[in-house]
């Protein structure tokens, strides 16, 4: 493999002869797609199969999963080529690593709320690698940093950037020295194996805030419009001819207003062809579930919907809808990852909003990062209705499409 100079740093901060040698820790933060995770992944278990012997390791992220995924499906095979036996205990979530007479264990975490740091409590550490570190709250990072306390122990953190408020940008990047740590700000530069047309597709896929964060490597505060790119470039006619299926997407609301958007699928594409908004504050009067379910009969007409989307928590909608023959899909409500993908899809044309969908086109123009918020990002709770079903959708459907499928074999719901 090639590697550039940044991340041959990274590979070899720890050893002997390095300038970096003295150092307690490496930061390695920046663009996704330019070789941080995998060359931090890499220097760390060398650094620990030529430091320690019978010693405990911990591997880091936001899930297991993500571990998994992220780092572990592609390093792992690398890693078996160099020489390293490695014996996963999946049940266990533990790799045994043997190398040159050495054996190490390495344990894998998930730090995705607070409740996380207790799990990595108890256990004596030799090191800990965090991957995705700015995503995992503070005290499961804290508790893994006071878990390494065999002499010798090191930290290893790898993540994109975050809002300049966050926690680990203010305790670690900005006091990087006091803590005694290097920090290897990561470009899509610094990555020779990724080709110019990659990059030229990561740089269209982000915009705004996203752009300067993914792309650039930056930590800035998100503000302004969600979606400062939309304009009416976006908002098209409906295809015609008949659609290959449908959809419902659902943001239910008791005083707030309730949003649905109708997609049909068509060679690929998803129209938001239609939709249904109603203000119960502002019309005076409150609708039951019964009558939203009315107008969701009505929004779907004769289509043979596959599925409606919503937010899982509506429960009492949800079961109305149900009962009348309705198959129900809990939303993915991940707000932050959710508007990322929207955007991605917006821009590269996977779905469409259709001309007669008037307040999702208003929304747009009005949705808007919260600029009073501390720490980490957050929209602001208003004119977002129609701006949440459609995330819905986008993350629990159109999204999903190329990984699988989705729904494949369900049941369509029957006419009355």
């Amino acid at each position: 493999m090639v590697f550039s100079e940044k991340q041959k740093r990274a590979l070899t901060w720890w050893r002997p002869g390095s300038p970096d040698r003295g150092r307690q820790a490496i930061i390695c933060d920046g663009a996704v797609r330019s070789g941080k995770t995998l060359c931090t992944g890499l220097s760390f278990f060398c650094w620990a199969m030529r430091s320690f012997q019978n010693r405990n390791f911990a591997l880091c992220g936001r899930t297991i999963q993500s571990v998994r995924r992220n780092m572990l499906s592609e390093l792992i095979p690398l890693l078996e080529r160099m020489g390293f036996q490695c014996v996963q205990k999946m049940s266990k979530n533990v790799i045994q690593v043997r190398l040159g007479g050495r054996r190490n264990d390495f344990y894998l975490f998930g730090g995705k709320d607070e409740s996380s740091a207790a799990l990595i409590q108890g256990i004596t550490l030799a090191g800990a690698l965090l991957d995705e570190v700015a995503l995992m709250p503070r005290s499961f990072v804290e508790q893994a940093a006071a878990r390494c306390s065999v002499t010798g122990s090191r930290l290893w953190f790898s993540c994109n950037p975050e809002s300049p408020a966050h926690w680990f940008y203010q305790e670690w990047i900005l006091r990087a020295e006091e803590k005694n740590a290097l920090r290897l700000r990561f470009t899509m530069d610094d990555n020779p194996g990724l080709s110019d047309e990659v990059r030229r597709r990561y740089a269209n896929t982000f915009q705004g805030t996203f752009y300067r964060r993914f792309v650039l490597g930056e930590w800035v505060a998100a503000e302004g419009l969600v979606y400062d790119f939309f304009d009416g470039s976006f908002v098209k006619e409906a295809p015609e001819g008949p659609f290959e299926e449908w959809y419902v997407s659902v943001d239910y609301g008791t005083s707030n207003p309730t949003s649905m958007g109708l997609w049909g699928r068509k060679d690929g594409v998803w129209y938001r062809t239609g939709e249904y908004y109603y203000d119960g504050r502002a019309a005076r009067r409150q609708k039951t579930d019964e009558e939203y379910a009315d107008d969701l009969d009505r929004l779907a007409g004769d289509r043979p919907v596959r599925a409606v989307v919503a937010d899982p928590s509506a429960a009492s909608f949800c079961e109305t809808l149900r009962r009348r023959g309705w198959r129900v899909k809990k939303a993915d409500n991940q707000v932050l990852s959710g508007i990322r993908l929207t955007a991605r899809l917006l821009k590269s044309g996977k779905i469409v909003i259709c001309k007669g969908c008037e307040n999702a086109v208003r929304e747009f123009s009005l949705y808007r990062w919260d600029d009073r918020a501390q720490g980490q990002d957050q929209v602001r709770k208003e004119h977002d209705h129609a701006m949440d079903e459609i995330r819905y959708f986008a993350a629990t459907v159109a999204g999903k499409e190329g990984r699988g499928g989705v729904f494949a074999g369900c049941v369509e719901r029957g006419r009355f």
